[in-house]
């Protein structure tokens, strides 16, 4: 079959998995040592992260919308669930509980001010993400409070880092989550209420499809999964850390961009995402293996991302 006739979607999906082994192909002769257990371990690990915040990214992406606010939902979520569990197994429970409540909520306002207010993705959620920086400041002092520098609890760093037949316990969470969200998106209704929301909302709406609540659960979704990806880094630095959050804007953006999630909405799929946030993991490990600074990410991720946008939208107009 001509991979040229294929649909625009799937052949975007093929080129970013060919992407994938292209870069293993170049980095095995940059970096020979890429190929190891280990470093594709690693790369799984790393990679990991940045698909939990592409989940949301995704999600929202699909409906043409953008959340800017998963850096502090990140950020505020890590601290909470080390401040909450004070490095101790008992208290963990409850500090899992309201962290994730906290992506939801926080979720659920960016919903709200998009869909029943009418505020712009990307002011909406820029707005929110400056709101949580401030609150997670002020209420841990700066990081500075009493049980802000815990250690994770042992139950979850023990969960996240051990290994099951040789594969780690966070990349077996991302297998569970990438079966999950390809299920929710491909073989449920409400997922073909997010595309077709995500193509024209206008006649989603007279087609009987809630647009409004679609768009609230989508925002709902990206703050959950932003705060499972604070949950989960908090166990690989050590603690938490005002920072932390701050490559994933980005890098999760561009992964749902390389992996043929249109900005435009209406066309992509989670699978893409993974494609694009492994593709983006091997780049790195090749650039630091070539020791480029680390400023140099940014400048390829943004010129990544305006690239692809540049073709996807010349495909869409020679279509």
């Amino acid at each position: 079959m001509n991979p040229m006739k294929w649909p625009p979607g799937r052949r975007t999906l093929a080129y970013s998995f060919l992407a994938v082994i292209l870069l293993l192909v170049v980095g095995a002769i940059l970096k020979p040592g890429i190929l190891s257990g280990s470093s594709l371990r690693a790369i799984g690990e790393l990679a990991a992260f940045v698909g939990f915040v592409g989940v949301g990214q995704t999600m929202v992406f699909l409906l043409g919308g953008i959340d800017f606010s998963v850096v502090w939902v990140l950020n505020a979520s890590a601290i909470l669930v080390v401040a909450q569990a004070a490095g101790k197994d008992a208290g963990l429970p409850l500090a899992l509980a309201l962290t994730l409540a906290l992506g939801a909520v926080v979720g659920l306002a960016n919903g709200v001010g998009v869909a029943y207010f009418g505020i712009s993705p990307i002011v909406m959620t820029i707005g929110t993400n400056g709101i949580i920086e401030g609150l997670a400041l002020g209420q841990s002092k700066g990081l500075t409070c009493g049980s802000c520098g815990s250690a994770p609890a042992p139950g979850l760093t023990a969960a996240m880092q051990g290994r099951v037949g040789g594969v780690p316990g966070v990349v077996l969470v991302w297998i569970g989550i990438i079966l999950l969200i390809s299920l929710l998106l491909s073989g449920t209704t409400y997922g073909r209420r997010v595309y077709a929301t995500g193509v024209n909302p206008v006649a989603s709406y007279l087609a009987g499809v809630g647009v409004r609540p679609v768009t609230v659960s989508v925002y709902v979704i990206s703050g959950l999964f932003a705060a499972v990806a604070g949950i989960m880094l908090v166990t690989f630095g050590g603690g938490a850390s005002l920072g932390l959050g701050d490559p994933y804007l980005l890098e999760s953006i561009a992964a749902a961009v390389i992996g043929g999630v249109s900005v435009l909405g209406g066309r992509g799929h989670y699978i893409g995402t993974v494609a694009g946030a492994l593709a983006l993991v091997i780049l790195v490990t090749i650039l630091n293996a070539e020791q480029i600074p680390e400023y140099a990410r940014d400048i390829i991720y943004g010129g990544v991302i305006i690239v692809i946008v540049l073709l996807y939208g010349r495909e869409k107009r020679t279509a």
